[in-house]
């Protein structure tokens, strides 16, 4: 299958792109770059480093599917500038599903995100619930899955809901909360927990990737919004765990994040998807790869400080 990856030299895209060469398809990757590239040459791969919102660049001749998950991430990121956040979250996805549909484009599987439900009281967050966005990163998810159902007559559309991913790449992000506080064990022997009674989701990256895969071989699923996570943990359950493998001291300290909510994925466990990693396989593969010495923290892997370094 010849497939477009946009944002595909990121912490999700580069382990996705690999899995998707390895299953023998083609992949043309449109990403920006600006936190490097971790791809490494491949007869079936074009590599193109240029923003996302140049549309005219990206060329869909032959695309049969699009997994768009080109952004800008997380909250703090996008409140750096909030106009850029909204050209690229959703202007840009307007108009790459646009000409998407002009090309005879098939199938557009999008990258959204678990905190578009905000603050939820239900022990169950399932695809049904109201959206109440609280950052302006989760208004911009929200508003682009909005306009891209717009044309699920047109395309068949899929909006992925992630909860918050975890785990190994080549492209590693130290900034999201369990790869964050194993690090912290690792280099300090001390774990900063801010609230720590907040429930989250989780999904190993690894089941991401494999998320991704399954809506490739799935195309008899209903367009619409499929939450994708597993593992609903407090951010402090998360330091115990790791404070068990790694001892160090768990620090708790006033937190000015309300969000708490418990993502339910039956809808996509019953297309027949099975989750295979966890959180603690996630854990013990950062410590096992920290303690060979092949874990390198730079900037790069804090999304915030490169994209100040780079004055975005």
């Amino acid at each position: 299958m010849n497939i477009l990856v946009t944002g595909g030299c990121g912490y999700v895209g580069t382990v996705l792109v690999n899995a998707l060469l390895d299953d023998g398809h083609k992949i043309t990757v449109v990403d920006n770059q600006w936190f490097g590239n971790h791809l490494t040459p491949h007869k079936n791969l074009v590599n193109l480093k240029f923003d996302i919102r140049k549309i005219d660049l990206i060329k869909l001749d032959d695309i049969e599917t699009i997994i768009h998950l080109a952004n800008i991430a997380n909250d703090p990121a996008v409140e750096l500038n909030p106009t850029l956040s909204w050209e690229v979250n959703v202007l840009a996805t307007q108009q790459l599903i646009d000409k998407a549909i002009r090309f005879g484009v098939k199938h557009f599987i999008y990258a959204s995100s678990g905190s578009v439900y905000g603050v939820k009281d239900e022990l169950n967050v399932t695809e049904d619930l109201s959206l109440l966005p609280i950052s302006v990163y989760n208004k911009t998810k929200m508003v682009a899955e909005r306009v891209l159902l717009s044309y699920q007559d047109k395309i068949q559309v899929h909006c992925l809901r992630p909860a918050t991913v975890c785990g190994l790449s080549p492209r590693m992000r130290l900034d999201v909360s369990v790869n964050m506080l194993t690090f912290q064990a690792l280099k300090y022997s001390k774990i900063t927990v801010f609230g720590g009674s907040q429930t989250r989701p989780n999904i190993h990256i690894n089941d991401m990737v494999n998320v991704y895969r399954h809506f490739l071989g799935s195309r008899s699923l209903a367009s619409g919004c499929y939450n994708a996570g597993f593992e609903n943990m407090s951010i402090l359950d998360i330091a115990k765990i790791v404070a068990a493998k790694v001892p160090s001291e768990i620090e708790i300290s006033d937190s000015n994040d309300p969000r708490s909510y418990r993502q339910n994925s039956d809808k996509l466990l019953g297309t027949g998807f099975l989750p295979k990693h966890t959180v603690q396989g996630a854990i013990e593969d950062i410590i096992a790869k920290f303690r060979a010495g092949e874990l390198v923290e730079t900037d790069r892997c804090y999304t915030v400080r490169w994209m100040k370094h780079l004055s975005l």
